[in-house]
């Protein structure tokens, strides 16, 4: 499969009703390509994407723009012209988050939604629960013992310089980069190495999200011991399933 048909098959399952992710042209997915992405065009409805839908983007020409601190959003919005008058449809606005994700993670797919229970703490008064902690073995493996959390900042070209500065952060701290980044009242990104990972990723999210609201309602949420959640994090069977995770198969 080429990566188009990829994303697209991708983008229906993410954007599908059942997966409450994604409504209308809510979200975006994107794929690496050697020094190059594609990422969904600006207004395509994920649940209904087709190959088309799809933009072609250079990773070295985003991340210029985005390192030099005389770019603004007029110099984004004539960029994007350029590619809508080269290619016939406009990047998503954050295209630029997803070239940062690519310049920061090792993912080779990234997806971004919505998710309903997600996005009820995100825009609460404790998105904070979100990352304080773990409250079962297989978040850790399938999340990561570390998402991060980002306040809300516009989208487009200031938040893809933010997210940069943290996750460059977060990784000189835990010693990788976050799978999972939460923005606060907007949805989250997850990096993967594959459709089937992030697509499980985000239901994990959305399971830990609703399992926070649950608990929050009979008396508190309690996060497993810190030193527990590291011990998961590193134990050499949760590794393994993690890579086989990363390579597409479940056991």
């Amino acid at each position: 499969m080429n990566h188009r048909d990829l994303l697209a098959d991708l983008s229906r399952r993410l954007g599908d009703p059942v997966m409450e992710a994604a409504l209308l042209s809510e979200g975006n997915t994107s794929a690496r390509d050697g020094d190059h992405m594609l990422v969904k065009a600006s207004g395509a409805v994920l649940g209904s994407a087709q190959p088309e839908d799809f933009v072609r983007i250079a990773l070295d020409e985003a991340l210029h723009l985005i390192d030099d601190e005389h770019t603004d959003g007029a110099d984004i919005d004539r960029w994007f012209d350029r590619i809508a008058a080269e290619q016939g449809r406009r990047p998503s606005v954050e295209a630029l988050l997803h070239a940062v994700l690519y310049d920061q993670t090792p993912a080779r797919v990234i997806a971004h939604s919505h998710p309903t229970a997600v996005n009820a703490l995100l825009c609460s008064e404790h998105p904070e629960l979100l990352v304080d902690g773990a409250l079962f073995p297989d978040q850790i493996v399938v999340l990561g013992a570390a998402p991060l959390l980002v306040p809300y900042i516009d989208p487009g070209l200031p938040l893809a310089r933010e997210v940069r500065r943290l996750v460059r952060a977060h990784a000189g701290q835990h010693g990788r980069p976050p799978a999972t980044v939460y923005l606060q009242n907007h949805g989250m990104f997850v990096v993967g190495a594959n459709p089937d990972q992030v697509l499980g990723m985000t239901a994990m999210a959305q399971k830990c999200a609703r399992a926070i609201i649950g608990a929050a309602a009979v008396g508190g949420v309690r996060f497993m011991p810190a030193e527990e959640v590291r011990r998961i994090d590193t134990r050499p069977d949760e590794i393994y399933r993690r890579a086989l995770l990363a390579e597409g198969v479940a056991r």
